[in-house]
């Protein structure tokens, strides 16, 4: 293989490290706001209310898709964005400036421009730089709002749900192919040429069929970050890099091992179910992590 075969294998490993990394940094601020998904992060009835809800949007995006409302699910998706920068950026200056009036005004003004430009000039380098810290804000709430334990259980239905739904019934495919038709930019995107424009190119999701980018959903990119940030807060194990311990370590590193072995199967040009994959990773890394640390006071018996 060229150099430029390998560009994309790179890519996708360095946009999820950035998230994981990210991630981390915007755990204070998220804590600091108050900014929770769930009120006891200890229940594992979290994980099913959030499995709930995704079943009921993805069942809500299908419809829509099926009697041609995508002009709709477009605007839906970038007012989610919307919402999203506003708490991203609601943290960071919450915590920069204090609950000021330029505090407000600055958020406001920063995620309107951010989601501004994702529509109005959705190139892949905007797209994908965005699209990193809006992952690294969505696993950083959900990381803080829910303990180890509920976080194993959520990352386990939904690495089952998304084999099922990509090599069973295959909606999620059918669903893929009507968000990346509206051009919403909820995902990665890695050029495999030079002159690859996102704006310009349409991206198949056919077997066999040649495509001038890889493409990641966002939600493989915050479904193990949300492990990373979870173990960060919830450990309760010695730091040994820096800020990080070794159940952290382990879930980033265990996802990336997983993102390696995706990509090589996605190679293959099928499209994949990437949670399992991931996830799978995230959780084998994170366990061995635990163990070399000796932190599992996050089992329900205690270690």
């Amino acid at each position: 293989m060229q150099i430029r075969d390998w560009l994309p294998f790179l890519g996708m490993p360095i946009m999820l490290f950035a998230v994981q990394i990210i991630v981390i940094v915007l755990i204070r601020p998220m804590q600091a706001a108050g900014l929770v998904a769930f009120e006891d992060p200890e229940s594992v009835a979290n994980p099913l209310i959030f499995i709930g809800i995704l079943l009921a949007f993805t069942l809500f995006l299908l419809l829509l898709i099926r009697v041609g409302g995508r002009r709709f699910i477009s605007v839906l998706i970038g007012a989610s964005i919307f919402l999203t920068f506003l708490y991203i950026f609601g943290a960071l200056f919450l915590r920069a400036l204090g609950p000021t009036d330029a505090a407000a005004v600055g958020t406001l003004a920063v995620a309107g421009a951010a989601t501004a430009l994702l529509y109005l000039y959705p190139e892949w380098y905007v797209v994908d730089i965005l699209g990193v810290l809006l992952s690294a804000g969505i696993a950083s709430i959900f990381g803080v709002s829910l303990a180890i334990l509920p976080v194993l259980v959520l990352l386990v239905l939904l690495a089952v749900y998304d084999a099922i739904s990509v090599y069973r019934t295959k909606h999620m495919i059918t669903l893929a192919e009507g968000v990346l038709a509206t051009k919403a930019p909820i995902m990665v995107v890695v050029p495999k040429r030079a002159d690859y424009s996102f704006r310009r190119e349409s991206i198949s999701m056919g077997e066999g069929e040649e495509r001038g980018a890889f493409v990641m959903g966002m939600g493989d990119l915050i479904m193990p970050s949300i492990l990373v940030a979870s173990s960060h807060v919830f450990a309760g194990a010695p730091a040994v890099v820096g800020a990080l311990s070794a159940p952290t370590i382990g879930a980033m590193a265990g996802s990336l091992a997983g993102l390696a072995v995706l990509l090589y199967v996605v190679n293959k040009g099928k499209p994949q179910a990437g949670l399992p994959f991931l996830n799978g990773g995230a959780i084998a890394g994170f366990i061995i992590g635990a163990a070399l640390a000796g932190s599992f006071s996050w089992l329900p018996f205690g270690m």
